[in-house]
């Protein structure tokens, strides 16, 4: 299929949002085309996601043997080849980026290599990627899902040799003997974890009062204490103010909320603090889609009050997640069709994970949350210290929280940090979208020894019935 071709339903943007909802409108029987201008799966599989869960194994391992004493084992030799451990995570990606075209091969749905723009009512305008104008196709809705690219800093823009963003951060020639990451969030504490299982002196600094500023304050004051004491030195309350350039290094100047300054000097420095949705170049003024704060705005149907014209994934905001923007993505098209069971997205069944080590992941409510929306709470913890399974792991560093509603027992949310949790928090996940209680969650048989136990003992301490502390 071609351009110049009418289509049902086209989305701009091939990422994992844009293609899924192709995919589903294809199993629907609409006639859906796909336009992308850069690779299929988007940043999250080819610059996001997937390849940096493929550097973060490596340096799981890596850490791992080198405590392999522990477990009576010995090892000799050990060290790392950085420029394999690159090649491996963009074999992975590009693996994953030829799936997702046999995905659109099988589901017969067109794939234009271009960027779009919208050019009137059901009308998407095509230019190729050396700038030539090709036929203009047409379709009766349109999804815009063309997802987010990283803040900048101004005076800190990158270049790709001293100042990095996540890409430059991907694909290093080598190792730097020291780092600074600018931002706490999930993107920099990954690589922050990641660099300095490899090695680096690693500093992060951040503008908030704590790192991981959207977690539970809990559990962001659990992963400080974790990465301190790996060595990755911490500064929050922080403003970069400026920075000078040496011959060898980058020198940043910084002031603190209570006055104080401080200097920070590193050889590399990773921008990490936030993203911005890609809204330029679309047409979107013109076709009267409203912006706010650089997302596009859209109802619960991801409608954005321009007839036939929806929006999906990190462009629309937060959570910018891959798994929101898929969910968003089937769910758009099905009410496209006229299916009578949908229903929107509730954004506190969307988990979140951090791939550091130790691992993060949370769901719904955190305790000041859910306390500031007016709700009489009742709070379990289960340490990773008195799981068994941890303990014949060597991964007793941990805890599982769970909040619920005390009065009518309902599952508010889950925030865990320990081994493997972004495994784990999808057992709350699925508790949550049942409208779980805590009766049921109690009734429920975990199996053992497994690390999954925790997440009853959480329950039951909430309830004063946890059987193991």
């Amino acid at each position: 299929m071609t351009a110049g071709t009418e289509f049902d339903l086209i989305v701009i943007g091939g990422g994992p949002g844009g293609y899924v909802a192709a995919i589903r409108a294809a199993q629907l029987g609409m006639r859906a085309a796909v336009v992308e201008r850069e690779h299929l799966g988007g940043i999250c599989l080819n610059w996001g996601c997937i390849p940096t869960k493929a550097l973060l194994r490596t340096s799981e391992l890596y850490r791992q043997i080198q405590e392999a004493e522990a477990f009576g084992l010995r090892v000799e030799g050990l060290g790392f080849d950085i420029e394999r451990i690159v090649a491996r995570s963009r074999n992975v990606a590009e693996k994953l980026s030829r799936g997702v075209a046999y995905l659109m091969k099988k589901n017969k749905i067109a794939v234009l290599d271009a960027s779009g723009r919208l050019e009137g009512p059901g009308r998407v305008a095509l230019t190729s990627k050396d700038g030539a104008i090709l036929p203009s196709i047409s379709a009766q809705h349109i999804v815009i899902a063309t997802g987010a690219r990283s803040r900048v800093l101004p005076g800190l823009e990158p270049d790709g040799t001293r100042i990095w963003t996540y890409k430059d951060a991907m694909v290093p020639a080598s190792v730097p003997n020291s780092l600074l990451v600018i931002g706490s969030g999930a993107i920099g504490i990954e690589f922050a974890s990641f660099y300095r299982a490899l090695g680096a002196d690693v500093t992060v600094v951040e503008a908030q009062n704590r790192i991981l500023p959207a977690e539970d304050e809990e559990i962001s004051k659990l992963a400080h204490m974790a990465f301190a004491k790996q060595g990755i030195r911490i500064h929050t309350g922080v403003a970069i103010e400026k920075h000078l350039d040496t011959a060898h290094s980058l020198v940043m100047h910084a002031r603190k909320t209570d006055g104080n300054s401080i200097d920070v000097s590193a050889d590399r420095v990773i921008l990490a603090v936030g993203i911005t949705g890609n809204v330029e170049g679309l047409g979107l003024d013109e076709a009267g889609i409203e912006i706010d704060n650089g997302h596009i705005v859209v109802d619960e149907w991801c409608h954005t009050g321009v007839e036939g014209l929806y929006a999906i994934g990190d462009v629309v905001g937060p959570p910018w997640l891959a798994h929101k923007a898929m969910h968003e993505g089937v769910m758009c098209v099905e009410k496209i069709a006229g299916q009578d069971d949908v229903l929107p997205l509730d954004k506190t069944n969307v988990a979140a994970c951090t791939y550091c080590s130790p691992q993060i992941a949370s769901l719904g409510l955190t305790e000041r949350t859910a306390s500031e929306a007016g709700y009489d709470i009742r709070v379990g913890r289960y340490p990773y210290a008195a799981n068994g399974k941890a303990t014949a792991l060597g991964e007793t560093d941990g805890l599982v929280k769970t909040i619920f509603d005390a009065k009518t027992g309902a599952l508010l949310g889950a925030h865990m940090i320990g081994a493997d949790v972004t495994e784990l928090i999808q057992g709350f996940a699925i508790g949550k979208t049942l409208e779980t209680t805590e009766a049921e969650l109690i009734a429920t048989i975990f199996p053992h020894p497994t690390l999954s136990e925790m997440m009853h003992e959480s329950v039951l301490d909430a309830f004063g019935r946890a059987l193991h502390i």
